[in-house]
């Protein structure tokens, strides 16, 4: 039977092979080692993950950035698929999966939406409240459960240390203005973080308007021993959809709600988490009587989670799980699904010598169907700056509400649809030199029942279907150096292939939808006294269609209590399309000033 391939050889950029040797030998004090909390069964030094895990930091580049979305733009094996600015609407995949194939954390628990992938992104959190974020490539279901097929992508929310109040506005072209109030306060153990954000553009084309509006609340007690968090936040985003799901004037309005408790005990952690997320959406903005949906999708969590230290440096950890999602919608109807997850795991691990992990997860769902996820994973210390490292596990998605029950003149789901399961391959190779870290990663999936759209020539819809065989390979390059005076370069780049088992005269929607080659050059330093300034260049060949560049550049002075920011957007005015028929932006600016009382 046919098959068909999808993608590109590997090709690094000329500039990079000119750049890495004289990287390789420049000398100087070691690049700071971050703690990773995700692919990690307990919180490790970043050189220590047996997986290929990136951390960004955002506390330390806030006035660089507008939105939490701006930071996955450094990592080219994410493909984030925006419609429109400041995070609006946007779809995300990791290692060529679907968007549906990618998990959204938040301290540990889960955003993604039952109702469908394209509302993960919907994080109702200020860029302020947040840490930093920690991207896991590849399978992550034995640790997290379902939709951890291409990866993960997990928002640490910041710890404050002492007393600041933080007021910013700015205002670009478009109509766009950007207003937020930051406000922390220490006293002991206990400290309480406030944050509101607020967006508005009146749209760079007819009806590409948007409103983003965000609040959160964090209060924390934190103890050596013991330590508790609770988490409260809102977003509510009405936006002009032009083309944004086909032809069609279209407007949307989506809002979130969520709630989170977290207590830490010595070697327990205890976690419940609630989210609510409303979709109201009009296909003719200016006639929403033609055609109107609702939809209002609840999830409930609990996790359970203890470790015991064994003999000879390992650890036992393990857990139980509770998940239940609920939608009510004028096209899905009313439905709802639970389902339960005990996992456990042997972890073993010499610094800078050795590492093992084995680990395994159970869960059952609807009538006792019961997906089954193990991981095992390893890396040696061979030279005290190489590491090797492997990794080989299972992960699975269930599908959403609406892959199951939604139907429109162009769409039809399927209440017969399987669970996607897929098993996940990768190798590496880590060098930390004095200034330098360079990592090289080799991956493959091969996935079974893949969830995906497909139809008929001269049928006018798509019909919800599982594909028998899909399997993706690629390669990773990742260098960060440490180039002296406060500036660092980071290089990276990703090349996918992709095959599929042939599905006859059948044509489908989303699985060869990603960048065959990509690549993305970044540049962050401090100049003098203050002076913060940043630069990305990328670079994207999706398959099918011609490739561009997309450049962007910030600066900053950090000093002081009055703080003056610009920001250029597409510096390069490129025309380009992140989803077909969907036009971005072109070159745009944003310039404003934060006032910062209190250490920051």
């Amino acid at each position: 039977m046919r098959a068909e391939v999808s993608g590109a050889a590997a090709w690094p950029p000329a500039l990079w092979l000119a750049i890495l040797p004289a990287a390789c030998l420049a000398q100087g004090p070691p690049l700071r080692h971050e703690i990773l909390v995700t692919g990690a069964w307990e919180p490790i030094p970043l050189e220590e993950a047996d997986r290929a895990v990136r951390s960004l930091p955002v506390r330390s580049q806030l006035l660089t950035h507008s939105v939490w979305t701006d930071f996955l733009a450094y990592d080219p094996s994410l493909d984030l698929r925006s419609r429109a600015p400041f995070g609006v609407q946007a779809d995300l995949s990791i290692r060529g999966a679907t968007f549906g194939q990618t998990l959204v954390l938040l301290d540990g628990m889960r955003l993604n939406d039952p109702q469908t992938g394209h509302h993960n992104l919907d994080v109702p959190l200020p860029l302020e409240t947040v840490s930093r974020i920690e991207v896991l490539h590849g399978a992550g279901s034995t640790l997290y459960g379902a939709d951890a097929v291409g990866g993960a992508v997990h928002l640490v929310t910041h710890i404050p240390e002492r007393h600041e109040l933080r007021l910013r506005g700015a205002a670009g072209n478009h109509g766009l203005q950007d207003q937020r109030i930051y406000l922390a306060g220490v006293r002991g153990i206990w400290s309480q973080q406030l944050a509101a954000s607020r967006q508005f553009s009146s749209g760079f084309m007819p009806n590409r308007d948007f409103r983003n509006l965000s609040l959160a609340s964090i209060t924390r007690r934190e103890h050596p021993r013991a330590g508790t968090a609770v988490t409260l936040a809102h977003n509510d985003r009405p936006f002009g959809a032009e083309r944004f799901y086909g032809p069609f004037p279209s407007w949307e309005r989506t809002r979130t709600w969520y709630g989170a408790i977290h207590q830490r005990l010595p070697n327990t952690n205890l976690a419940v988490a609630w989210r609510r997320h409303t979709d109201l959406f009009v296909l003719y903005r200016e006639r929403p009587e033609i055609y109107t949906n609702r939809h209002r999708s609840e999830t409930w969590q609990a996790s359970l989670r203890r470790r015991h230290s064994l003999v000879a440096s390992s650890t036992l950890h393990y857990g139980v799980e509770y998940l239940r999602d609920g939608i009510r919608s004028t096209n899905l109807g009313l439905h709802s699904r639970t389902r339960g997850a005990a996992y456990a795991a042997w972890d073993a691990r010499a610094l800078r010598r050795f590492s093992f992990t084995a680990g395994a997860r159970q869960e059952t769902y609807r009538a006792g169907a019961s997906p089954f996820a193990p991981t095992l994973s390893g890396g040696v210390w061979i030279h005290r700056q190489l590491k090797l490292r492997g990794a080989a596990a299972r992960a699975f998605r269930l599908p959403t509400f609406t892959d199951l029950y939604y139907r429109d003149p162009a769409t039809r789901g399927s209440p017969d649809l399987r669970p996607e399961s897929a098993r996940s391959f990768e190798s590496g190779l880590d060098v930390y030199a004095e200034r330098v870290q360079l990592g090289l990663t080799a991956f493959e999936r091969r996935e079974r029942d893949g969830i995906d759209y497909v139809r008929r020539p001269g049928e006018s819809f798509w019909q919800a279907a599982n594909l028998h065989r899909l399997r993706m390979w690629g390669l990773e390059l990742d260098l960060r150096a440490d180039l002296g005076r406060g500036h660092q370069l980071a290089l990276a780049w990703t090349a996918l292939s992709g095959w599929r088992k042939a599905l006859g005269n059948l044509e489908s929607r989303y699985v060869f939808n990603y960048p065959s080659q990509a690549a993305v050059a970044s540049w962050h330093a401090v100049i003098g006294q203050g002076l913060a300034a940043r630069l990305r260049l990328g670079s994207y060949k999706r398959t099918g269609r011609n490739i561009y560049f997309v450049a962007d550049g910030a600066l900053a002075w950090e000093r002081g209590w009055l703080r003056p920011f610009v920001g250029l957007q597409n510096m390069t005015n490129t025309r380009y399309e992140e989803i077909a028929g969907v036009p971005m932006p072109g070159r745009s600016v944003l310039a404003g000033v934060e006032i910062l009382l209190g250490k920051p």
